[in-house]
């Protein structure tokens, strides 16, 4: 492993001295179980969104600096074991940090720049794998950290060894940056072709989020020199939303390009949502994506849902479609 001499630097901005204070610690996650009929048109009991559980807390350390810790975790509710093989326990983040009046940095392992915003601008939250439009399509072609799981297998979304700012709002403008450490590829040597190959992954998401408009413009690289770009757009009126994305992932060579839009019109307890997105990968049209879903609310934290989808690809179209709960805590 080799850590860029630049990463120690944001943290330095940060430290300033205080007496120690106050702490916190919270206990969140969502549990969500459904069934459902996958694209291999087999049926199946378990998630349809994301079951986790997180922990947080912060410590006072006077002067507007506190010190903030997060652990995150996924699981299957069906069976209790963890998300996926291969997936570290805290899948999810574990990190460490400092947070001020100039912004908030943390080091460990969590979503990067791009992946930490893009959520806002999908009506299902790109957290629903029947019917949101962004779940199989967006940045189709870009791990965040090739090697970021076990085995060295892929990790969309996270960095290992990584170091994340995100900066406090002006006038609704945020600034989000994420780094880490490069990891030489098992059985190679420090020096190796192979490791000489590697370049410093970098991310950084510019956001404007006031009143009924968000707005979002992302570009990275992970440590492969694969790169990501990512637009996002987001516009309110009342209890009407509508959502609008545009990504461009390249790999050695491989490009995708992904448009996605998506709505979201709340009637009381009654949230419905709907959505059409399509990727075009190496100029022709891969997958196209049209879904829709229902959900009632019981209370803020309980609500059951339907969700139907139809996804086109280059030799087949398939249904899925599933009803679930979810409880949230």
């Amino acid at each position: 492993m080799r850590l860029h001499p630049t990463l120690a630097a944001p943290v330095l901005f940060l430290a300033a001295g205080g007496a120690m204070a106050q702490s916190s610690l919270s206990i969140s996650g969502l549990i969500d179980i459904g069934v459902y009929r996958d694209t291999n048109k087999v049926w199946q009991l378990g998630p349809i969104q994301r079951s986790n559980i997180a922990f947080g807390g912060t410590e006072d350390l006077g002067g507007g600096l506190a010190a903030t810790f997060a652990l995150s975790m996924r699981f299957e509710p069906d069976t209790g074991q963890l998300e996926q093989v291969g997936k570290p326990y805290f899948h999810g983040e574990s990190t460490v940090g400092l947070k001020g009046w100039a912004g908030s940095i943390r080091l460990g392992r969590a979503l990067d720049a791009m992946y930490s915003q893009d959520w806002k601008f999908d009506a299902w939250g790109n957290f629903d794998r029947i019917a949101s439009p962004a779940w199989d399509i967006w940045h189709y072609n870009y791990p965040s950290d090739p090697r970021g799981n076990a085995n060295d297998t892929p990790e969309y979304g996270r960095l290992n060894n990584g170091v994340f700012y995100d900066s406090p709002s002006f006038g609704g403008f945020t600034v989000h940056l994420s780094t880490a450490a490069t990891r030489e590829p098992p059985g190679m040597p420090a020096g190796s072709a192979a490791t000489a190959s590697l370049v410093q992954p970098w991310g950084v998401s510019l956001n404007y989020d006031s009143g009924p408009w968000a707005a979002m413009l992302a570009r990275e690289r992970n440590s492969e020199g694969n790169t990501d770009t990512f637009v996002g757009l987001r516009g309110t009126v009342g209890d009407f939303s509508a959502y609008g994305a545009w990504d461009r992932s390249e790999a050695f060579g491989s490009v995708a390009k992904v448009l996605t839009f998506s709505a979201q019109y709340v009637v009381g307890r009654i949230t419905l949502r709907g959505g059409w997105g399509r990727m075009d990968l190496d100029g022709v049209q891969a997958q196209r994506t049209i879904g829709a879903g229902i959900a009632y609310a019981f209370s803020k934290r309980t609500s059951v849902y339907v969700d139907a989808a139809s996804k086109r690809y280059p030799d087949d179209t398939r249904s899925m479609y599933g009803v679930g709960m979810a409880h949230s805590f």
